[in-house]
């Protein structure tokens, strides 16, 4: 590991119950070619900052949990590389949240307005026993842009108004709900 390079992090820290606002905490980070923001968090974790608190789940650039901001850019922390910041980098929880503790945010607000559009394929009225629902490939070719919207949603929430503001455009039930809906 002496081989490695290091990369200086700063890193948002907030505990509600010590900390009267968010403060900034710079971290001494290894790397190397491969590692990702994700693996930096890891360490910091299991080596300096064992308190350190932040949302990954599948590593894969699927899901959208480790949305943060990256030196004020909505990034997915397992497809952000540490080699991409030689001069070291600025970690905060996503904006325009309210801050949990450390990098997790409250996402009740968000979550609500995307299940109230149903981004999701809602089945037909098939039984089980008629056999499985069949797609084909120009029919998913249709819904397979709609895939993003998950990988998406840091971005989208990084935007000032976008969730706040009730006049705000934003993707509708009409626009997604309907156009995911598999009949």
């Amino acid at each position: 590991m002496d081989d490695m390079k290091h990369l200086k992090m700063e890193i948002m820290r907030y505990n509600p119950e010590t900390d009267s606002e968010p403060h900034l905490v710079t971290y001494d980070v290894p790397y190397d070619e491969q590692t990702s923001l994700l693996d930096a968090l890891g360490y910091i974790k299991d080596n300096l900052a064992p308190d350190l608190s932040y949302r990954w789940s599948c590593r894969m650039a699927i899901c959208g949990s480790c949305g943060m901001m990256v030196d004020k850019v909505p990034k997915l922390a397992c497809k952000t590389f540490l080699r991409e910041y030689p001069q070291g980098m600025k970690v905060e929880p996503l904006g325009n949240f309210p801050i949990e503790r450390d990098l997790v945010v409250d996402m009740t607000h968000f979550i609500e307005r995307l299940e109230a559009i149903k981004p999701y394929i809602i089945g037909n009225d098939r039984k089980p026993s008629e056999g499985p629902n069949k797609q084909t490939p120009a029919q998913m070719a249709k819904y397979h842009q709609f895939f993003r919207l998950y990988q998406l949603w840091s971005v989208l929430c990084s935007l000032p108004t976008i969730w706040t503001e009730p006049r705000v455009h934003r993707p509708s039930r009409d626009h997604i709900g309907r156009a995911l809906q598999f009949r």
